[in-house]
């Protein structure tokens, strides 16, 4: 830690800077937490240089030196680790598939289409923790990855203290509805199918949540344990591909699922074809289906990460990008299946660009 000298704040640039973000200072856990709360703040190496400091984490280990810590609060009692995550999980999944089960029972019109959508606009106030109570963290700098339910207190996805609503709310949920019931609507002769894959991506949104919160979680942790900005982003860089493949990869056990069942209760006409359930459950949906439904996916976790991580604006822009696009090309002819492709895959195609640039700051996490 270098030295400062001693006078008034205006020849103390260091005690400037403390003055302007004495609460981030107090609050932190480590250094660490300081410099991605300048470096989200616009502070650079150039702020660093006038304090007389090499970088900006040299500049926050003095920052958390010379300001004291608030005393740790007491710890939120009744709520195990990961209990609010899993029953998250299990309210988005029920929400996103009851609508669009009663959409694939009463046939996809848009007067269904319009009150069934309801409950996925609901969603994200639903699953939201609840504002984070203004003072102290949950616990002092030994424990840095267990702050609150894993969105922590400092920067939480929601609205005001004693709200939990906002307009990227809103919209995140509205893009959600017509992500999931869209496809329904413009499904063509074989509607069995598009209803089983719709249902498929539906409870895979208690993934997404889990998912997003598990990355979330996995980023508090690494913003504890890493000693510099660039090794907390090269212990990133590995973790949202995992939370994408994991989503991923539960989507296609939920679509192989459903299209098994449906092989069951409603086979196709004609001649029956040997090979057992898995190969009839194989056969039901080909290549481009099984394309549709990755993308499906894509749109439906990195919209939840997004958000997950303080990012509502961009989460529900994301999340009503998809449906938007897949609109577009549906209005200008296109089936749907070539419509979410298309229009569908290159949204997802951005906002998996701008989660990797954008997830994998230190800042994300506080």
């Amino acid at each position: 830690m270098s030295g400062s000298a001693v006078g008034s704040p205006s020849a103390d640039p260091v005690r400037e800077v403390m003055a302007q973000h004495r609460e981030l200072c107090e609050r932190a856990v480590d250094p660490l937490e300081i410099a991605a709360g300048l470096e989200e703040a616009g502070l650079g190496p150039e702020a660093a240089a006038r304090c007389r400091h090499a970088d900006l984490f040299s500049l926050a280990e003095e920052l958390y030196a010379r300001v004291p810590r608030r005393p740790p609060g007491p710890e939120p009692s009744g709520e195990r680790r990961g209990g609010p995550a899993g029953r998250a999980a299990l309210t988005a999944a029920v929400l996103a598939v009851l609508p669009c089960a009663g959409v694939a029972a009463l046939g996809a019109r848009w007067p269904v289409l319009l009150p069934a959508a309801v409950p996925l606009v609901l969603l994200p106030a639903l699953t939201s923790p609840p504002p984070a109570e203004p003072g102290p963290p949950p616990c002092g700098p030994v424990c840095p990855a267990e702050l609150g339910p894993e969105l922590g207190p400092v920067r939480a996805p929601v609205g005001p203290a004693g709200s939990r609503w906002r307009p990227a709310e809103f919209g995140y949920g509205l893009g959600l509805a017509a992500l999931l019931l869209l496809p329904m609507a413009a499904a063509g002769a074989d509607r069995p199918l598009a209803a089983a894959l719709v249902l498929a991506a539906a409870v895979s949104a208690g993934a997404a949540e889990r998912a997003a919160r598990w990355y979330r979680q996995v980023g508090r942790g690494h913003l504890g344990a890493a000693r510099t900005l660039a090794e907390f982003r090269a212990r990133m860089r590995p973790v949202l591909p995992v939370a994408v493949a994991l989503h991923l990869a539960v989507l296609g056990v939920l679509t192989y699922a459903a299209l098994a069942v449906l092989a069951v209760v409603a086979p196709r006409p004609g001649p029956g074809h040997g090979g057992g359930l898995l190969h009839l459950a194989a056969e039901r949906a080909g290549a481009t289906a099984w394309a549709v439904q990755g993308v499906l996916g894509l749109l439906l976790v990195l919209p939840v990460l997004l958000a997950r991580c303080g990012r509502s604006t961009a989460a529900a822009l994301g999340a009503a990008a998809g449906p938007a696009a897949t609109a577009v090309l549906l209005a200008l002819g296109r089936p749907w299946p070539s419509a979410v492709l298309l229009g569908g895959g290159a949204v997802a195609a951005v906002l998996l660009a701008h989660s990797w640039a954008v997830l994998g700051r230190a800042g994300s996490h506080r």
